[in-house]
Order: C-alpha cells, then structure tokens, then sequence
C-alpha cells in the first residue's frame, strides 16, 4: 500500500498545501488506496511535501508521484481529453503551481498577522531557545526564495493583482462547467481544486482571498469538490 506523507490538517485544510491536496484528491480519483503518515521536508527525497513510498519506490513531487501512479495502476488521469484539452490542462497546471501558488505563499508567509497565526507555528516542536531563530531564518529563506522566483521582487498590491490574473484566468477557463473540461475531473482538477481551496480557506484575511471569492464558480467548484473527495470533513464544517 502506498504511503502518503503529508503535513495533516491545519488552516481549516485537508492539508496547508496545494499539493497534498492535489496528491489525496488524485490518488481518490484513481481509486489507489493509501495510508497517511506525518512528513517533513528535511526527510523528503526532494525536500519537499507531499512524498510517497510504494514498494521499493519513495518518490517525491507531486507532478511525479501522478505519473507514478498512472504508470503502475494503470489510470489516465485524462481520459476521454484530446490531445489539445490535455496541453490546455498541462498549461493550466503550470499557471497555478508555477505562478498562483507563490501568491498564496507571500499572502502566507509575508503578511505579520498571516505568518504569526499560521505558518510560523510550523517551528512550535523547536526548541524554545532556538525557535525565534528558527521561525526568522525560514521566513527569509521563503522571501529570497520569492524574490529569486520574481514574484517577490514586486509590491504587495501588485502581487495581489499577479495573482487576481491568475485566479480570473482559472474562472474563466471553468465557466459554468461543473469541473475543467466537463461533467468529469481529469488530473488537473485536483490541482486547480488544492489552489482554490487553499487561497479560498477563512482562515487567513488576504486581499487574494478576496479576489476569489468574487468567482461565485471558483467557490463553488471548491465545495464541489471537497464534498466529492472530503466528504466527511466537509460534513463536519457544514
């Protein structure tokens, strides 16, 4: 059986990132079944969340751990798409975690109030004596990172608006579709799904947030969704 590791949940999430959504969301999709266990970065074969072990394999990425899947359960994530709706969903993916999601990471991590009630207690297991420390030289680690990703080289509001473009982007490509291309997901829904819900989340005041939520159908492409693959969660905070 795969296991899945993961962060759990926080922020009124599944999981605080994207990606672990996309991960749990796509492996629902294909019907693989898993077990969670709680991951960190520095153990990660990439350095990064969400990693998997299956067999022999540990593989890290996200992007990677679907073609695993696809190759070893045999699913096609985008079956029934031809091959322009499965380039159109490639760029789609590549819009939102290779541009959205650095918004969602400044709004974050960036933002005083944000980084104090949500991310900085990521560092809560360091110990007292180092935690400060800690907490302040991962937080400049994310703002070079940023900043050498270009995001971060603009101001505040003009982040805001970056992201807004791609958010505006995202609706006008779902419509009034229930999911990307139709009546059925296909891989990239899980992506699309884990950047909605994340920018979407009450948890955090952003003016990104904000932006989202005046997409009636991205918020309501993000219920869809968690009540299909969070059932049980969704039912709680209903």
């Amino acid at each position: 059986m795969i296991v899945l590791y993961a962060f759990g949940p926080a922020f009124g999430l599944p999981d605080p990132s994207p990606f672990v959504m996309k991960t749990q969301v796509q492996l629902a999709m294909a019907g693989v079944p898993y077990r969670s266990e709680r991951g960190a970065p520095m153990t990660a074969p990439k350095g990064k969340v969400p990693y998997i072990h299956d067999g022999e394999d540990r593989l890290g990425d996200s992007t990677f751990i679907r073609a695993h899947i696809e190759k070893e359960y045999a699913f096609d994530f985008d079956e029934g798409l031809s091959a322009e709706q499965r380039a159109q969903a490639w760029a789609i993916e590549r819009m939102l975690e290779d541009h959205l999601y650095f918004a969602l990471i400044h709004a974050r991590w960036m933002d005083d109030e944000n980084f104090a009630k949500g991310p900085a207690h990521f560092f809560d297991a360091v110990p007292e004596d180092a935690r400060v420390a800690t907490r302040s030289q991962a937080r400049e680690r994310l703002r070079q990172n940023l900043i050498a990703h270009g995001l971060g080289r603009h101001r505040d509001d003009e982040i805001v608006e970056l992201g807004a473009h791609s958010l505006a982007a995202l609706s006008a490509l779902l419509g009034n579709k229930s999911y990307l291309f139709g009546d059925a997901p296909c891989g990239a829904d899980a992506t699309a799904f884990g950047m909605a819900a994340s920018i979407l989340t009450p948890f955090f005041e952003a003016p990104l947030r904000r932006r989202a939520e005046s997409h009636a159908n991205l918020v309501a492409y993000r219920d869809r969704m968690m009540q299909q693959y969070y059932a049980k969660a969704a039912n709680q905070a209903a």
